[in-house]
């Protein structure tokens, strides 16, 4: 499916949003990503609201093979042949599609956010005291001391 066929079979539904994603198109309204249109077919966003009617119309869930097994991906569901014949009905299955993608959106929690860390300004460079005259006094220590241990005594 391309984008205008895709714009097109969207038109009773309203304005959507199609970015290209994975090998097809992600299908968003409102900024929610309720549909995909991949080689496999066009899969609406499905919860346990909707999946009863997809079951109804002998629809399955969208799934891909890796190569250790097949992931079954239940939040999506394909949509039914029978409605891209049907644009009014498909409008429905599409706003039902885009209530379920808002409810996931709700029920995931966003993350804790971390206090912000207060900005430490840099410290401005400080002139390094010279070590030389440490160092010289050292010198003369070790060299006092030297000097005793050398004394006749």
């Amino acid at each position: 499916m391309d984008r205008e066929f895709l714009i097109d079979l969207f038109a009773d539904f309203g304005p959507v949003t199609i970015r290209k994603m994975f090998s097809g198109y992600g299908i968003s309204a409102d900024g929610v990503n309720f549909a995909l249109s991949l080689r496999a077919g066009l899969f609406f966003r499905a919860d346990d609201v909707t999946i009863p009617d997809f079951e109804a119309e002998g629809s399955k869930p969208f799934q891909y093979s890796t190569r250790a097994k097949t992931v079954v991906v239940n939040s999506y569901w394909e949509l039914p042949a029978r409605l891209f014949d049907d644009s009014a009905e498909l409008a429905q299955w599409a706003r039902a599609a885009l209530a379920a993608a808002q409810r996931a959106k709700v029920k995931k929690r966003p993350k804790a956010k971390k206090p912000a860390a207060k900005k430490v300004e840099p410290k401005k460079p400080v002139a390094k005291k010279r070590p030389a005259k440490k160092t010289a006094k050292k010198a003369v220590r070790n060299v006092g001391k030297a000097k005793r241990a050398h004394r006749p005594g």
